[in-house]
Protein backbone atom coordinates (compact mmCIF):
# COMPACT_ATOMS: atom_id res chain seq x y z
CA UNK A 1 0.00 0.00 0.00
CA UNK A 2 2.84 2.35 0.82
CA UNK A 3 4.35 1.75 -2.62
CA UNK A 4 1.02 2.47 -4.31
CA UNK A 5 0.60 5.69 -2.34
CA UNK A 6 4.14 6.78 -3.24
CA UNK A 7 3.52 6.14 -6.94
CA UNK A 8 0.30 8.17 -6.77
CA UNK A 9 2.15 11.12 -5.19
CA UNK A 10 4.87 11.01 -7.87
CA UNK A 11 2.26 10.88 -10.64
CA UNK A 12 0.42 13.87 -9.18
CA UNK A 13 3.68 15.83 -8.99
CA UNK A 14 4.42 15.13 -12.67
CA UNK A 15 0.95 16.33 -13.70
CA UNK A 16 1.34 19.44 -11.56
CA UNK A 17 4.69 20.28 -13.21
CA UNK A 18 3.20 19.81 -16.68
CA UNK A 19 0.27 22.11 -15.85
CA UNK A 20 2.68 24.71 -14.48
CA UNK A 21 4.83 24.58 -17.61
CA UNK A 22 1.73 25.02 -19.75
CA UNK A 23 0.66 28.10 -17.79
CA UNK A 24 4.13 29.63 -18.21
CA UNK A 25 4.14 29.15 -21.98
CA UNK A 26 2.81 32.11 -23.93
CA UNK A 27 0.48 31.26 -26.77
CA UNK A 28 1.35 33.65 -29.61
CA UNK A 29 -0.78 34.26 -32.70
CA UNK A 30 0.56 33.46 -36.13
CA UNK A 31 2.38 36.37 -37.73
CA UNK A 32 1.14 37.89 -40.96
CA UNK A 33 2.24 40.09 -43.84
CA UNK A 34 3.51 39.86 -47.39
CA UNK A 35 7.14 38.95 -47.99
CA UNK A 36 9.44 41.97 -47.54
CA UNK A 37 6.69 44.17 -46.05
CA UNK A 38 7.93 45.96 -42.94
CA UNK A 39 5.97 47.74 -40.20
CA UNK A 40 7.68 50.82 -38.72
CA UNK A 41 6.27 52.04 -35.40
CA UNK A 42 7.11 55.71 -34.90
CA UNK A 43 5.31 58.99 -34.20
CA UNK A 44 3.86 60.66 -37.30
CA UNK A 45 5.90 63.80 -36.67
CA UNK A 46 9.18 61.90 -36.49
CA UNK A 47 8.25 59.81 -39.55
CA UNK A 48 7.83 63.01 -41.55
CA UNK A 49 11.12 64.40 -40.21
CA UNK A 50 14.78 63.38 -40.11
CA UNK A 51 14.15 60.13 -38.22
CA UNK A 52 11.80 58.90 -40.94
CA UNK A 53 14.26 59.97 -43.59
CA UNK A 54 17.04 57.96 -41.92
CA UNK A 55 14.79 54.89 -41.75
CA UNK A 56 13.86 55.15 -45.43
CA UNK A 57 17.48 55.71 -46.47
CA UNK A 58 18.38 52.34 -44.94
CA UNK A 59 15.31 50.13 -45.30
CA UNK A 60 13.73 51.51 -48.47
CA UNK A 61 17.02 51.97 -50.33
CA UNK A 62 17.20 50.59 -53.90
CA UNK A 63 17.93 46.87 -54.03
CA UNK A 64 21.22 45.90 -55.69
CA UNK A 65 21.16 44.09 -59.01
CA UNK A 66 17.77 45.13 -60.41
CA UNK A 67 17.27 47.00 -63.70
CA UNK A 68 15.03 49.60 -62.06
CA UNK A 69 14.83 51.02 -58.53
CA UNK A 70 12.82 48.82 -56.18
CA UNK A 71 13.00 49.21 -52.39
CA UNK A 72 14.69 46.72 -50.10
CA UNK A 73 11.47 46.59 -48.04
CA UNK A 74 7.97 47.94 -48.57
CA UNK A 75 7.30 50.05 -45.47
CA UNK A 76 4.05 50.73 -43.61
CA UNK A 77 4.25 53.31 -40.81
CA UNK A 78 2.10 53.17 -37.68
CA UNK A 79 2.01 55.55 -34.69
CA UNK A 80 2.61 53.79 -31.34
CA UNK A 81 -0.97 54.46 -30.19
CA UNK A 82 -2.43 52.05 -32.75
CA UNK A 83 0.29 49.40 -32.55
CA UNK A 84 -1.65 46.64 -30.82
CA UNK A 85 -3.73 43.59 -31.60
CA UNK A 86 -3.61 42.53 -35.25
CA UNK A 87 -1.39 45.50 -36.12
CA UNK A 88 1.34 44.06 -33.89
CA UNK A 89 1.35 40.69 -35.67
CA UNK A 90 3.37 41.67 -38.72
CA UNK A 91 6.33 39.36 -39.21
CA UNK A 92 8.92 42.18 -39.27
CA UNK A 93 8.68 45.28 -37.07
CA UNK A 94 10.97 48.25 -36.49
CA UNK A 95 9.99 50.16 -33.35
CA UNK A 96 11.39 53.60 -32.50
CA UNK A 97 11.48 54.56 -28.82
CA UNK A 98 12.40 58.09 -27.77
CA UNK A 99 13.38 59.53 -24.40
CA UNK A 100 15.30 56.33 -23.68
CA UNK A 101 18.97 55.31 -23.55
CA UNK A 102 20.58 55.06 -26.98
CA UNK A 103 20.47 51.36 -27.88
CA UNK A 104 19.43 48.72 -30.39
CA UNK A 105 17.68 45.51 -29.39
CA UNK A 106 16.60 42.61 -31.60
CA UNK A 107 13.76 40.44 -30.34
CA UNK A 108 12.29 37.20 -31.68
CA UNK A 109 8.61 36.21 -31.45
CA UNK A 110 7.64 39.20 -29.30
CA UNK A 111 4.00 39.69 -30.35
CA UNK A 112 3.54 36.82 -32.85
CA UNK A 113 5.32 33.77 -34.25
CA UNK A 114 7.51 33.82 -36.29
CA UNK A 115 8.47 37.47 -35.87
CA UNK A 116 11.49 39.74 -35.70
CA UNK A 117 11.21 43.02 -33.79
CA UNK A 118 14.03 45.57 -33.85
CA UNK A 119 13.80 48.35 -31.26
CA UNK A 120 15.91 51.48 -31.78
CA UNK A 121 16.01 53.94 -28.92
CA UNK A 122 17.60 57.29 -28.10
CA UNK A 123 17.04 60.35 -25.94
CA UNK A 124 17.13 62.63 -28.98
CA UNK A 125 16.31 62.32 -32.66
CA UNK A 126 20.00 62.47 -33.49
CA UNK A 127 20.79 59.55 -31.16
CA UNK A 128 18.08 57.48 -32.89
CA UNK A 129 19.44 58.44 -36.30
CA UNK A 130 22.97 57.50 -35.22
CA UNK A 131 21.78 54.10 -33.97
CA UNK A 132 20.05 53.41 -37.29
CA UNK A 133 23.13 54.37 -39.29
CA UNK A 134 25.63 52.49 -37.11
CA UNK A 135 23.53 49.31 -37.07
CA UNK A 136 22.14 49.39 -40.61
CA UNK A 137 23.71 46.08 -41.64
CA UNK A 138 22.50 44.32 -38.47
CA UNK A 139 18.96 45.62 -38.93
CA UNK A 140 18.79 44.60 -42.59
CA UNK A 141 20.31 41.17 -41.87
CA UNK A 142 17.81 40.47 -39.07
CA UNK A 143 14.80 41.25 -41.25
CA UNK A 144 16.16 39.59 -44.36
CA UNK A 145 16.99 36.35 -42.53
CA UNK A 146 13.42 36.25 -41.20
CA UNK A 147 11.96 36.79 -44.67
CA UNK A 148 14.24 34.18 -46.28
CA UNK A 149 13.06 31.61 -43.73
CA UNK A 150 9.42 32.53 -44.35
CA UNK A 151 9.89 32.29 -48.12
CA UNK A 152 11.53 28.88 -47.70
CA UNK A 153 8.65 27.75 -45.48
CA UNK A 154 6.16 28.71 -48.18
CA UNK A 155 8.24 26.99 -50.83
CA UNK A 156 8.24 23.85 -48.67
CA UNK A 157 4.45 23.59 -48.86
CA UNK A 158 4.70 22.19 -52.41
CA UNK A 159 8.16 20.92 -53.32
CA UNK A 160 9.37 19.54 -56.62
CA UNK A 161 10.38 15.93 -56.03
CA UNK A 162 13.55 14.82 -57.79
CA UNK A 163 16.68 12.86 -56.93
CA UNK A 164 18.63 14.08 -59.96
CA UNK A 165 20.59 16.78 -58.11
CA UNK A 166 21.39 14.39 -55.29
CA UNK A 167 22.49 11.60 -57.62
CA UNK A 168 24.65 13.73 -59.91
CA UNK A 169 25.91 16.55 -57.69
CA UNK A 170 25.43 15.30 -54.15
CA UNK A 171 23.20 18.18 -53.08
CA UNK A 172 19.63 18.87 -52.06
CA UNK A 173 17.85 21.98 -53.36
CA UNK A 174 14.29 22.87 -52.35
CA UNK A 175 12.28 24.47 -55.15
CA UNK A 176 8.52 24.60 -55.82
CA UNK A 177 6.69 22.00 -57.85
CA UNK A 178 5.79 24.74 -60.36
CA UNK A 179 9.39 24.55 -61.64
CA UNK A 180 10.47 21.95 -64.19
CA UNK A 181 13.89 20.61 -65.11
CA UNK A 182 14.35 21.87 -68.67
CA UNK A 183 17.94 20.73 -69.26
CA UNK A 184 19.86 17.97 -67.48
CA UNK A 185 23.14 16.91 -69.05
CA UNK A 186 26.73 16.27 -67.94
CA UNK A 187 26.18 17.66 -64.45
CA UNK A 188 24.49 20.84 -65.70
CA UNK A 189 20.89 21.65 -64.72
CA UNK A 190 18.59 24.37 -66.06
CA UNK A 191 15.40 24.53 -63.99
CA UNK A 192 12.56 26.81 -65.13
CA UNK A 193 9.16 28.17 -64.10
CA UNK A 194 6.70 30.10 -66.27
CA UNK A 195 5.56 33.40 -64.74
CA UNK A 196 3.03 35.98 -65.92
CA UNK A 197 5.29 37.76 -68.39
CA UNK A 198 8.26 35.43 -68.75
CA UNK A 199 10.24 32.85 -66.76
CA UNK A 200 12.16 32.33 -63.52
CA UNK A 201 15.27 30.21 -64.01
CA UNK A 202 17.85 28.29 -61.99
CA UNK A 203 21.21 26.94 -63.17
CA UNK A 204 23.27 24.43 -61.18
CA UNK A 205 26.71 23.10 -62.13
CA UNK A 206 30.19 22.46 -60.70
CA UNK A 207 33.73 23.63 -61.39
CA UNK A 208 37.13 22.24 -60.38
CA UNK A 209 38.19 23.68 -57.02
CA UNK A 210 40.12 26.92 -57.45
CA UNK A 211 38.64 27.82 -60.84
CA UNK A 212 37.34 31.11 -59.39
CA UNK A 213 40.03 32.84 -57.33
CA UNK A 214 39.54 35.79 -55.00
CA UNK A 215 41.86 38.34 -56.60
CA UNK A 216 41.77 41.75 -58.28
CA UNK A 217 40.19 40.31 -61.45
CA UNK A 218 37.43 38.44 -59.58
CA UNK A 219 34.49 40.28 -61.16
CA UNK A 220 35.93 39.84 -64.66
CA UNK A 221 36.50 36.13 -64.05
CA UNK A 222 32.91 35.63 -62.90
CA UNK A 223 31.60 37.51 -65.95
CA UNK A 224 33.74 35.38 -68.29
CA UNK A 225 32.44 32.21 -66.60
CA UNK A 226 28.81 33.30 -66.90
CA UNK A 227 29.23 34.23 -70.56
CA UNK A 228 30.82 30.87 -71.40
CA UNK A 229 28.01 28.99 -69.65
CA UNK A 230 25.41 31.16 -71.39
CA UNK A 231 26.94 30.45 -74.78
CA UNK A 232 27.07 26.71 -74.12
CA UNK A 233 23.69 26.21 -72.44
CA UNK A 234 21.30 29.21 -72.54
CA UNK A 235 20.31 30.05 -76.13
CA UNK A 236 18.45 33.21 -77.08
CA UNK A 237 15.29 33.43 -79.20
CA UNK A 238 17.09 33.51 -82.58
CA UNK A 239 19.82 31.30 -84.04
CA UNK A 240 23.29 32.10 -82.74
CA UNK A 241 22.10 34.22 -79.79
CA UNK A 242 22.80 33.40 -76.14
CA UNK A 243 22.76 34.88 -72.64
CA UNK A 244 25.69 37.02 -71.46
CA UNK A 245 26.39 39.45 -68.63
CA UNK A 246 25.36 43.01 -69.51
CA UNK A 247 28.55 44.93 -70.23
CA UNK A 248 27.29 48.38 -69.23
CA UNK A 249 26.29 47.30 -65.70
CA UNK A 250 29.08 46.32 -63.29
CA UNK A 251 27.92 43.42 -61.09
CA UNK A 252 28.00 43.56 -57.28
CA UNK A 253 30.19 40.89 -55.65
CA UNK A 254 29.96 40.00 -51.93
CA UNK A 255 31.39 37.40 -49.55
CA UNK A 256 28.76 35.21 -47.91
CA UNK A 257 28.19 31.74 -46.43
CA UNK A 258 25.98 28.98 -47.84
CA UNK A 259 25.32 25.81 -45.81
CA UNK A 260 28.32 26.68 -43.64
CA UNK A 261 30.67 27.00 -46.62
CA UNK A 262 32.36 30.21 -47.88
CA UNK A 263 30.79 31.55 -51.04
CA UNK A 264 30.76 34.47 -53.44
CA UNK A 265 27.47 36.21 -54.17
CA UNK A 266 27.19 38.16 -57.42
CA UNK A 267 24.22 40.30 -58.46
CA UNK A 268 23.89 41.93 -61.85
CA UNK A 269 22.05 42.08 -65.15
CA UNK A 270 22.05 39.75 -68.13
CA UNK A 271 21.11 40.31 -71.75
CA UNK A 272 21.28 38.41 -75.04
CA UNK A 273 24.20 38.56 -77.45
CA UNK A 274 23.71 38.17 -81.18
CA UNK A 275 25.68 39.13 -84.25
CA UNK A 276 22.60 39.92 -86.31
CA UNK A 277 19.16 41.21 -85.35
CA UNK A 278 18.85 43.13 -82.07
CA UNK A 279 17.18 41.09 -79.32
CA UNK A 280 15.48 43.08 -76.57
CA UNK A 281 15.82 40.60 -73.71
CA UNK A 282 17.42 41.26 -70.33
CA UNK A 283 16.88 40.88 -66.62
CA UNK A 284 18.53 40.43 -63.22
CA UNK A 285 20.57 37.49 -61.96
CA UNK A 286 21.96 36.29 -58.63
CA UNK A 287 24.91 33.91 -58.65
CA UNK A 288 26.57 31.90 -55.86
CA UNK A 289 29.95 30.20 -56.22
CA UNK A 290 30.39 27.93 -53.20
CA UNK A 291 33.73 26.50 -52.06
CA UNK A 292 33.21 22.78 -51.54
CA UNK A 293 36.76 21.87 -50.60
CA UNK A 294 35.76 18.47 -49.23
CA UNK A 295 34.72 17.43 -52.75
CA UNK A 296 37.50 19.36 -54.53
CA UNK A 297 35.07 21.58 -56.41
CA UNK A 298 33.21 24.88 -56.53
CA UNK A 299 29.46 24.55 -56.88
CA UNK A 300 27.68 27.25 -58.89
CA UNK A 301 24.04 28.14 -58.26
CA UNK A 302 22.40 30.90 -60.25
CA UNK A 303 18.93 32.34 -60.52
CA UNK A 304 17.84 34.71 -63.26
CA UNK A 305 14.49 36.16 -64.27
CA UNK A 306 12.96 37.34 -67.50
CA UNK A 307 9.98 39.49 -66.53
CA UNK A 308 9.66 42.52 -68.80
CA UNK A 309 7.45 45.47 -67.78
CA UNK A 310 6.91 44.29 -64.19
CA UNK A 311 8.71 44.63 -60.87
CA UNK A 312 11.21 41.87 -60.24
CA UNK A 313 12.07 42.04 -56.53
CA UNK A 314 9.83 39.20 -55.44
CA UNK A 315 10.88 36.92 -58.30
CA UNK A 316 14.53 37.42 -57.39
CA UNK A 317 13.84 36.99 -53.68
CA UNK A 318 12.19 33.63 -54.32
CA UNK A 319 15.21 32.57 -56.37
CA UNK A 320 17.58 33.67 -53.60
CA UNK A 321 15.59 31.70 -51.01
CA UNK A 322 15.73 28.61 -53.24
CA UNK A 323 19.48 28.87 -53.83
CA UNK A 324 20.15 29.43 -50.13
CA UNK A 325 18.25 26.23 -49.30
CA UNK A 326 21.03 24.08 -50.77
CA UNK A 327 22.51 21.43 -48.51
CA UNK A 328 25.53 19.28 -49.25
CA UNK A 329 24.85 15.61 -48.66
CA UNK A 330 27.68 13.81 -46.89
Amino acid sequence: MKNIAWLFICFACVLSCKDQNKSNTRILPESSGKINNLTVVVDNEKWEGQVGEAIRDVLASPLDGLPQDEPLFTISQLPPAVFSGFAAQNRTVLKIETNAQADLKIGTNVFARPQKVVVVSGKTDQEVIDQIGQNAKRIIAAFKQTEIKEQQRRIGLSLHKTNALKDQLGISLKFPSAYRIGVEKEGFFWIRKDITTGTSNIMVYELPYGTIKRNDSLAGTIIALRDSIGKAHIPGPIDGSYMITEEAYAPFVFETTIDGKPALETKGLWDVKTEGKKVFMSGPFINYIIDDKANNRQLVLEGFAFAPSVEKREYMFELEAILRSVTFIK
